[in-house]
């Protein structure tokens, strides 16, 4: 996928998770300080990284582009064409 045609670079998406994706493993940090056992902090560690890649692929996919067209509403027209 050309980065001038759709999305972002690779690069500016991890810049754009990485925020995310350190609170994620703070809290990690956080659970395993207050004494809670190992496993409870592994056991959320996989939904943390999934949430991180699916974000890292939004964010080069390109979701933040109009997908809908050029269709523009003219003044006293409606959406849907009535």
């Amino acid at each position: 996928m050309d980065d001038n045609e759709r999305g972002i670079s690779g690069k500016r998406a991890l810049l754009a998770i990485v925020p995310f994706l350190a609170l994620g493993l703070m809290c990690v940090v956080f659970l395993l300080q207050w004494g809670l056992n190992l496993l409870w902090a592994i056991m959320i560690l996989p939904p943390i990284l999934f949430m991180s890649v699916l974000g890292w692929l939004a964010f080069r996919g390109g979701f933040m582009e109009d997908r809908t067209g050029s269709h523009t509403v003219q003044n006293g027209d409606t959406p849907d064409g009535e």
